[in-house]
């Protein structure tokens, strides 16, 4: 978990919803009347972040390098070699997994930078005396599932690694709920927003950094 001003905002696109969504409101999703958990990681969000550019301060872009092979499961977007790009300057740069032995030594997700690159993340703002985060829109909308609905269900898994069941007592409440869909829909407008001066004032580091767990991947002759 983060730091007290910021918070992991771990959910899965896995994620159930029972009873379907009205239509979107102000470019976030609307959340359905029940949600249920299934369990799933942080890590399925990894496929594609968004963050500050080291070179100018506008929007860049992280993902895994071109021309790898067909993903597996989400566990391998924490070693998947990663290039971050900016449309704006032009700014490149490649990111590799270490190594500890023959093993690749993933990376770990949480908090408000990518744990690739150690850059802020785009998407955050200041929400209820805390710092709301997204990875990307996918992100932003799988949260306004969980925090909208009426009715939040455990799936009968619970993985160490599950990320609805690790959100802080202030993301669950009611009593916020209006607040952080508000903050939610910022994200939203955020994230089709790409210049420096587009920047939120809350995009920069909070040493938050989780602590590593020591997830290691032999690659057994693998493709990376």
């Amino acid at each position: 978990m983060g730091g007290a001003d910021s918070v992991s905002l771990g959910v899965e696109t896995g994620a159930a919803a029972d009873s379907p969504r009205p239509s979107a409101e102000n470019g976030v999703a609307a959340p359905p009347v029940r949600h249920r958990d299934n369990g799933v990681p942080l890590a399925r969000f990894l496929g594609r972040v968004l963050v500050v550019c080291p070179r100018c301060g506008g929007r860049a872009l992280v993902v895994p390098r071109p021309g790898l092979p067909a993903l597996r499961n989400a566990t391998e977007l924490l070693f998947r070699p990663r290039r971050l790009v900016c449309a704006g300057c032009g700014a490149v740069a490649d990111w590799a997994a270490p190594m500890r032995g023959n093993a690749m030594v993933g990376a770990v997700p949480g908090g408000a930078e990518d744990p690739f690159f150690r850059r802020p993340l785009w998407l955050q703002t200041r929400c209820v005396g805390h710092i709301l985060w997204a990875y990307n829109e996918e992100h932003v909308d799988a949260l306004a599932a969980y925090v909208g609905a009426q009715l939040r269900e455990r799936g009968g898994l619970s993985p160490t690694r599950a990320m609805f069941a690790r959100l802080p007592a202030w993301m669950k409440t009611a009593e916020h709920r209006a607040e952080i869909m508000a903050g939610l829909k910022t994200l939203r407008t955020l994230a089709d927003r790409s210049t420096p001066a587009d920047r939120s004032d809350a995009a920069h580091e909070h040493g938050d950094r989780p602590r590593p767990y020591g997830s290691v991947y032999f690659r057994g002759g693998g493709p990376y």
